[in-house]
Order: C-alpha cells, then sequence, then structure tokens
C-alpha cells in the first residue's frame, strides 16, 4: 500500500487472484513465464527427446526438475513464487513436477479426480501451477475443474487401470460428477493455471495437431509432512525450512547428468513407496 493509502496495481492484482481461488478452487491464465520462454523450454525437451529418439519416458515425467537445470529454474521462476507465496505463505517445497504430455490425436485422457487422493500429506494447503508449454485448449485436451469442490473433504476414489488416462493408478472419483460446471482452463504457451488439491480435476484426449505439453508444479509450505513414510524430499525454492520434514533436493548439474539420474532414481523409488501405501 502506498502512502496515500491506495493499494498498489499488482497488490491488488494478487488479492484478487487469492480471493477467487479460495473461493472456487482455481484460477487461470496467469503469466508465468514469457512466451519466447515458455518455447525455449520446449524446444529443449524436444531436442532432448530427439536425441533419445522418443518421447519423454514415463519414469522421467514425475521429479522432472531434478533432471535438467532449465526445469529447475522453472520451478523456481519468481512470477509463479509470487503468486503461490499469497496462498501457501513465504517458505515454499516444490513437492513435485510431471510432464503431462499428450501427442498429438492421442486418445490419452485425465479421469476426474482429487490430487489428495494417494500423496500422503498432512494437511490440503498444497496448490498446483500447471505450466502451458504448448496451447493447452478445448480441442488439445486442456485441464478441467468443477468450481468450488475444494471445500469437500477427500472424496472416495476407484482404479479403473485404463491404458489410456494418464493417473498411474487410473484413479477416479467414485461419485458423479456434474460435467455441465465443468471450467476448460485453456491456456497459451507461457502461461499457467492454479488449483488446489481438493478441487475435481481431469482432461480430456488430444483431438488437435499438435503436441499439449504441461508442467504440473506442486507447491507446498514448509509445514506439511509426510504421513506415508519417514522417507520423503522436496525443493525448498523460497524463504527457509524451519521444519526439516522433508530431504531437501539438489539441482542437476547438467540435462540427464549422470548424477542426477542417479539422484532422481533413488527417490522416485521412494516416492513410488508412498503413492503404494495409498490404497
Amino acid at each position: 500500500m502506498n502512502t496515500m493509502g491506495f493499494m498498489e496495481p499488482e497488490q491488488k492484482k494478487h488479492d484478487d487472484i487469492e480471493r477467487q481461488y479460495r473461493a472456487t478452487g482455481y484460477f487461470y491464465p496467469l503469466r508465468a513465464v514469457s512466451d519466447g520462454k515458455a518455447h525455449s523450454i520446449r524446444q529443449k525437451l524436444e531436442e532432448f527427446e530427439a536425441r533419445q529418439g522418443g518421447p519423454l519416458e514415463s519414469r522421467y515425467r514425475q521429479k522432472t526438475h531434478l533432471l535438467f537445470p532449465w526445469l529447475f529454474e522453472l520451478v523456481g521462476e519468481p512470477a509463479i513464487l509470487d503468486v503461490v507465496e499469497r496462498i501457501v505463505g513465504p517458505d515454499i517445497l516444490v513437492w513435485q513436477t510431471t510432464f503431462f504430455i499428450k501427442e498429438a490425436g492421442d486418445p490419452g485422457f485425465v479421469s476426474w479426480h482429487q490430487d489428495s487422493t494417494y500423496w500422503g500429506l498432512s494437511e490440503p494447503e498444497v496448490v498446483t501451477a500447471w505450466v502451458a508449454l504448448s496451447p493447452s485448449t478445448a480441442a488439445s485436451g486442456c485441464v478441467r475443474v468443477i468450481p468450488g469442490t475444494h471445500l469437500l473433504d477427500q472424496i472416495p476414489h476407484h482404479e479403473t487401470k485404463s491404458p489410456t488416462n494418464l493417473l498411474t493408478r487410473g484413479q477416479e472419483i467414485a461419485v458423479t460428477v456434474d460435467e455441465a460446471k465443468a471450467v476448460d482452463m485453456e491456456l497459451s504457451p507461457g502461461e499457467m493455471s492454479l488449483h488446489h488439491i481438493r478441487t475435481f480435476h481431469g482432461s480430456r484426449p488430444n483431438h488437435s495437431s499438435d503436441r499439449r505439453i504441461g508442467l504440473a508444479i506442486r507447491y507446498i509450505p514448509t509445514r506439511i509432512r509426510q504421513t506415508q513414510t519417514n522417507g520423503d524430499s522436496a525443493t525448498l525454492v523460497r524463504g527457509v525450512d524451519r521444519y526439516g520434514h522433508f530431504e531437501l533436493e539438489s539441482a542437476p548439474k547438467g540435462d540427464f547428468h549422470a548424477d542426477a539420474v542417479a539422484y532422481h532414481t533413488a527417490i522416485m523409488a521412494r516416492r513410488r513407496e508412498i503413492y503404494g501405501r495409498g490404497d
């Protein structure tokens, strides 16, 4: 607030974002990075894929920021953290990153679900920033949300194990979802959406002629702890960790550096144990 008592435009914008997020469980669109930077990140990803001879393997689509310095930089992007801080506070951890990539014409979809189902985190003050690296539209299968569902408790889910479901277990909310209320969170490259851990969300197949590439970044306050196991980790991206509930992760030395790959493999082995205990 300035000396005249008027609210600065940036502060008012962040107040409005926080107000809508807390009322509805989501907000979009927000600028995370420039479209040029989004294009550069996509280019780096696809150059790596070309060297590997195919799309990024599924085992490397989670915690991917621990494998590439340019993704490690993205999760600490000030424009993202300035908004996230209004929701989770000044001390911020990245608990997870996940690449959701749908190829052109891909039948892959994400069923209606809540993120909180198998994560084992001690409280639901968790926000996902979903950063678009390609156009994310209704045609390409953008993220869809059901407003206000973040105010519900944890809802029972059942596992479908569908081969075209992009979720690890194919988990799906075990109640009827009123799709007439769904909001398509369409994004341009470099824009992001926010959604709460309890918000019902999903996405349809990609019927467009381009890949739909998005990175979901899961931010938590440092006070949160893991309830499923003693061995979990996270990346400190702002502030101070006064609790020590998580092993703090380190930045990769280079793209797919041997040390980073070994580190990632060990961390994901522990993370799979956490997910496995969530039945």
